[in-house]
């Protein structure tokens, strides 16, 4: 089937194109990371909220585990399906593709509020599964050029500074914060918040989502006039084609036991790291810190964690060839998860408090997790002699991630129902920082001892 023919580019795009390597990567960034921000809106909000007032028909289930586990099953769902859709689908068709999942989240959290009860799990399983591709149809316009390791790193802070952030706004809707701050804006601030007064726990998602909606439809016309790559991008990181069937079977089987265990370590990672995310307001509760006083304890948190990772992360591009970038990548990822038992270590010694204990894991969950959706698939991509888009990969780690992360929501209610969230979430600590530095330090020696496909560049870069 013939691609559709690509429109001319218009001025934005034509300046883009001209304009120098920073000016490129921070417009870009900026596109991105907006897009994935506004994202968490449609996904993050209800978790501020603990609907301990409604009941689950089945009765070993809080409202709050269920609905949590209902999302991400829809979430994980999507992913499979974007295994697919986003490897596949043609980038004329990503700017509307995006902004058709976000109504359809909206719509699914409107049907959210109106549903009673255990029918919350269904509109909330129809909301995951359409953000599960909103990050494949993203990266897709960041994959495949020199600077894509920042574009990414940038991009993949947004997720952690927009989760804290987003359930902080829906707190604020629910104790009427968001109401007093709309009064004081001229015109249209007052009837905006008599109509939002203190929103309920159930159209707090909603209405946190439809406060966003603007800014998403922004960023994403933003991302639209990114220009294609150049060439230097397709000889340095090789041809980013959308991938059919038989090239992705041909990756799988070419790479199979070093993705394995790639994909064994991204299972718990993301489990981890969605317990942590869904829970904290419960988590922060339980090491003494309540809501009272605490109003933005979770968004604190989680920007120290974006600026250690975006730091980091930032640092590994300077490593222009990806053989060393992908040894540095896998170094950093195994000192994440080594940072989970230290913190705790500390924890459990008096050394630290619970405020840093919740960030430092923080940092740690998330330097292992970030470059799975961001440097780790580009570096391997740039570093073999596949044709195809990284997007495949990440996807497919994805897909087998959230289904980490439903399992072990099943697991804490189900088998140990009578331990606290936070004496379990410690006991999976533990089990992260051994189990997956170990797999993460076997698959770098898998990868490491492959023959590698990377070319020259001996040229400086270019955004």
């Amino acid at each position: 089937m013939p691609a559709p023919v690509v429109d001319s580019p218009g001025r934005l795009t034509r300046l883009l194109e001209r304009a120098p390597g920073g000016f490129f990567v921070a417009y870009a960034v900026v596109a991105s990371f907006g897009a994935y921000f506004c994202m968490y809106a449609f996904r993050k909000p209800f978790a501020a909220a603990k609907f301990a007032e409604e009941a689950f028909a089945f009765d070993a289930l809080e409202l709050k585990s269920a609905i949590v586990i209902s999302q991400v099953m829809g979430y994980a769902l999507s992913k499979y399906i974007g295994i697919r859709v986003c490897s596949e689908l043609h980038p004329r068709y990503h700017p509307a593709a995006l902004v058709g999942l976000i109504l359809w989240a909206e719509a699914a959290l409107v049907l959210f509020a109106q549903s009673p009860g255990s029918w919350k799990t269904l509109a909330i399983f129809l909301n995951g599964l359409a953000l599960g591709m909103v990050w494949g149809l993203v990266v897709r316009f960041l994959e495949g050029r020199v600077t894509s390791e920042l574009l990414l790193a940038g991009l993949s802070c947004s997720f952690i500074v927009s989760s804290g952030i987003v359930k902080d706004v829906g707190r604020a809707m629910m104790s009427g914060t968001a109401a007093e701050f709309w009064s004081g804006v001229p015109l249209l601030g007052p009837p905006i918040a008599a109509w939002l007064g203190q929103v309920s726990e159930s159209w707090m998602p909603a209405t946190t989502g439809l406060h966003f909606l603007p800014f998403f439809m922004l960023f994403v016309w933003m991302l639209a006039q990114l220009p294609r790559r150049t060439e230097r991008d397709v000889v340095q990181r090789q041809p980013r084609e959308s991938m059919d069937g038989a090239r992705r079977y041909a990756f799988l089987r070419e790479y199979a036991p070093g993705l394995v265990m790639l994909v064994g370590a991204y299972f718990l990672l993301t489990a981890y790291r969605d317990f942590r995310d869904n829970f904290s307001v419960e988590i922060f509760e339980a090491l003494g810190y309540p809501y009272a006083g605490n109003e933005t304890i979770i968004t604190q948190a989680e920007t120290l964690v974006a600026v250690g990772v975006i730091s980091i992360l930032a640092l590994l591009n300077t490593l222009r060839r990806s053989r060393p970038g992908l040894i540095a990548t896998f170094v950093v990822m195994a000192g994440g998860t080594a940072l989970l038992a230290l913190s705790t270590l500390a924890l459990q010694a008096g050394w630290i408090d619970g405020f840093w204990w919740m960030t430092l894991i923080g940092l740690g969950s998330y330097l292992a997790y970030v470059p799975y959706g961001s440097l780790l698939f580009e570096r391997l991509m740039a570093n073999t002699a596949i044709v195809g888009t990284a997007v495949f990969a990440i996807y497919l780690a994805d897909a087998v991630g959230y289904t980490g992360s439903v399992a072990m929501l099943l697991y804490k209610d189900l088998a140990a129902a009578e331990m606290s969230r936070l004496a379990f979430f410690q006991g999976a600590t533990w089990a992260m920082a051994g189990v997956g530095t170990l797999l993460l330090a076997l698959s770098c020696v898998y990868f490491l001892w492959r023959p590698g496909a990377e070319p020259e560049d001996p040229e400086p870069r270019r955004g």
